[in-house]
């Protein structure tokens, strides 16, 4: 799930950044015990949230409570003084905690003594860190308005090798109904978009203003673009946007990126940059976020390593975090982990969290589950992982600019994180807990969750329909024809009532046609399938008034 590739030239870029898995702690996780005297206010949220995040939360009735007020700028300063070489490394306001570099450990008794410190301090890290440099949001010079008229197209997209993995989904029906993800804001959490601005599969991001921003959360380091390419394949899951080459799960959406895993290091500080990124995600108003990332061990650091019983929802701040966030209005999408074949064997955090959407990793051709999917239930018995979607051979954008299969949980989050951006944009009445739970609800396992598929693989498509208020039902909307049952074992049957169907074409995930029905003068039309090996087909309709396309799983 976390890639630690690192190129000779990121090495060399962040030798100001040396760890040792030897070396004592130096970063401690700091708990505050209040917000009190704090120059924030609940009644100005305008000082610490976006106008979009004020917009969100008053639009689906979210409170801003004391909760969301950042942590006490004069707790920091307090904390700062103690000693010159203590710094804030991270932080918390939901948690209310900060993380310190404070290479001289007898400087804590120091920090325990202030008042507004709880006496228990976390050691996270043992990072050696040079001179301090001010970190800084950095926002690309293009057009932040509302996306092009050019990007719309008139006709059905391309999808390219893109197609299975969104008709999985049927995400291709949501797509073909004009939800592209517009207006949607997607925040990506990963660990490095090395060639991202570079590759021409982007390059309309960046003229039409998609990608909104971006920030660094690693300390002595402050460039997405250096520290790997696992954001750059798990970006272009989502955002690619080549008609008849590559068409991603949101391709009109808009991005931002938080590098908040360090790709040098394996320490349990990166759950506290991971906290403190979806806070930032939150802040912008991000109606949607993708994390590719997980943890359970630290090789780097292992007195902070974790075992399967903390994957509870409640013994990690992500995880503690990831649930907030869904409180607060956003739709969490997380991989459940590429832990499946090991000793592991289990979801990791924050994939442990309640309310997100923890997805594991199936193949597009048979629906087989990766073996290297991580299993569930969380430690406390709940149903993980949520949801299935293509993880194994998924195809991604590299930084040579092909188009290839990967595999990995890693894969699978985004294109569901993708789909749940467009369906969030086709439902504008349903909140973030409502969107995720209408997409449990259609996945096909729904009535019989297990270990490995948790709820099975949603149909989004038939989960906008089923929610779609009456009166802004779009005129492309055709009457789903009813084809049952699915998943399929010996046959379909579709009925007929008014003969108006007039042939069925089955194709498998290449668009392959593999079989013809013409004999449709039925009013209810059986079908053979048992034929078919297993996996996931198309079936293609053709009616007097219009062709249906429907997802099956033969199994």
């Amino acid at each position: 799930m976390k890639l630690k590739k690192i190129t000779l030239l990121f090495l060399s870029s962040i030798l100001m950044l040396q760890l040792s898995a030897q070396e004592p702690a130096t970063c401690f996780r700091i708990q505050l015990k209040d917000k009190s005297q704090s120059p924030y206010s609940i009644t100005r949220p305008d000082e610490f949230l976006s106008p979009r995040a004020i917009n969100n939360k008053a639009r689906y009735n979210i409170p801003i409570t004391v909760e969301d007020l950042p942590v006490n700028p004069q707790y920091k300063q307090q904390i700062c003084a103690l000693d010159a070489t203590v710094r804030i490394l991270s932080e918390s306001k939901w948690q209310n905690t900060v993380v310190i570099y404070c290479p001289d450990s007898s400087v804590l008794d120091a920090v325990k003594a202030l008042p507004f410190t709880d006496t228990t301090v976390i050691p996270v890290s043992s990072y050696v860190l040079m001179e301090h440099q001010e970190k800084k949001e950095v926002v690309p010079n293009n057009n932040n308005n509302l996306l092009q008229s050019d990007l719309y197209f008139d006709s059905l997209f391309d999808y390219g090798p893109a197609w299975a993995q969104i008709a999985f989904h049927n995400g291709h029906r949501l797509h073909e109904l004009g939800f592209y993800g517009d207006d949607m804001l997607i925040v990506v959490m990963d660990g490095g978009w090395e060639g991202f601005s570079d590759i021409s599969y982007f390059r309309t991001m960046y003229e039409n203003g998609q990608l909104v921003g971006t920030r660094d959360l690693i300390p002595d380091h402050d460039n997405v673009y250096e520290g790997g390419t696992h954001g750059t394949k798990v970006t272009s899951i989502m955002a690619t946007s080549v008609n008849g080459t590559y068409i991603g799960a949101a391709p009109h959406a808009r991005y931002y990126f938080i590098l908040s895993e360090n790709p040098f290091s394996e320490e349990l500080i990166e759950e506290d940059f991971w906290a403190q990124g979806i806070e930032i995600a939150d802040s912008l108003g991000a109606d949607v976020v993708n994390s590719s990332l997980g943890y359970s061990t630290f090789p780097d650091f292992p007195q902070g390593n974790f075992t399967y019983q903390s994957c509870d929802g409640m013994a990690s701040i992500a995880s503690r975090n990831a649930s907030l966030a869904c409180q607060k209005g956003i739709a969490v999408c997380v991989s459940a982990g590429n832990e499946g074949n090991n000793s592991w064997h289990y979801i990791t955090h924050p994939a442990d969290a309640f309310d997100v959407l923890t997805v594991g990793a199936a193949r597009a051709v048979d629906s087989a589950m990766g073996p290297f999917s991580s299993y569930g239930p969380s430690a406390d018995g709940r149903v993980k992982p949520d949801v299935t979607s293509v993880g194994w051979d998924t195809f991604v954008v590299n930084l040579d600019e092909s188009v290839a299969p990967g595999s990995g949980t890693s894969f699978a989050s985004p294109v569901m994180a993708g789909l749940t951006a467009c369906l969030r944009q086709a439902l504008p009445h349903k909140n973030a807990l409502e969107i995720m739970d209408i997409i449990r609800q259609h996945g096909h396992r729904y009535n019989t969750p297990d270990t490995s598929m948790g709820y099975g693989i949603p149909d989004m498509y038939q989960a906008y329909l089923d929610n779609v208020p009456e009166q802004c039902t779009s005129a492309k909307v055709q009457t789903k024809l009813l084809v049952y049952p699915n998943p399929c074992t010996d046959k379909l049957v579709i009925p007929n009532p008014e003969y108006t169907i007039q042939k069925i074409e089955i194709y498998d995930v290449s668009g392959k046609l593999i079989y013809r029905h013409d004999n449709c003068g039925r009013s209810i039309i059986q079908m053979p399938v048992n034929q078919l090996i297993d996996g996931f087909y198309i079936v293609k309709i053709f009616a007097s008034n219009g062709i249906e396309t429907t997802k099956i799983i033969k199994r």
